[in-house]
């Protein structure tokens, strides 16, 4: 008996979960989110549960600079109901910041705290991407 060929949309084999503490992001519109950070932050997505009839999906892996990112809808219905983001941010510690910034930011992200030398050494500044999650991005000042 042949097995029928992987569809696009079918789940990869379990990738390798990258990285310490891996952040997992309950986003209105998951898929949207993965699409976003893929142009924003060079994110490659490893896995994908397929959306379900209201387009949402229960889980999304993505690798974004050397860690791994998950994300999720909210599912009110089984007790995970979407809550806004606050409280915390992500930091990607990069080698070009400038680089990094500037396509974060043609891909829809907002600034938040402008791009500066801080007293600590970095070059460092914040964005909020339209999911509400407060990303920092640093790089040594040189």
């Amino acid at each position: 008996m042949n097995a029928a060929p992987e569809s696009p949309e079918a789940p990869s084999p379990r990738p390798e979960v990258l990285g310490g503490p891996v952040p997992y992001l309950i986003v209105e519109g998951a898929l949207r989110a993965s699409e976003l950070y893929q142009r924003a932050f060079g994110a490659e997505e490893v896995g994908r549960i397929p959306p379900d009839d209201k387009g949402r999906s229960m889980h999304v892996h993505l690798y974004v600079n050397g860690g791994s990112l998950m994300l999720s809808d909210a599912y009110p219905e089984h007790g995970c109901p979407f809550k806004p983001h606050q409280g915390y941010s992500l930091h990607l510690q990069v080698d070009d910041v400038e680089g990094w910034w500037r396509r974060a930011v043609a891909a829809g992200l907002e600034i938040a705290t402008p791009l500066q030398v801080m007293f600590w050494g970095d070059r460092w500044g914040q964005l909020r991407d339209p999911f509400g999650i407060l990303w920092s991005m640093g790089a040594p000042a040189e």
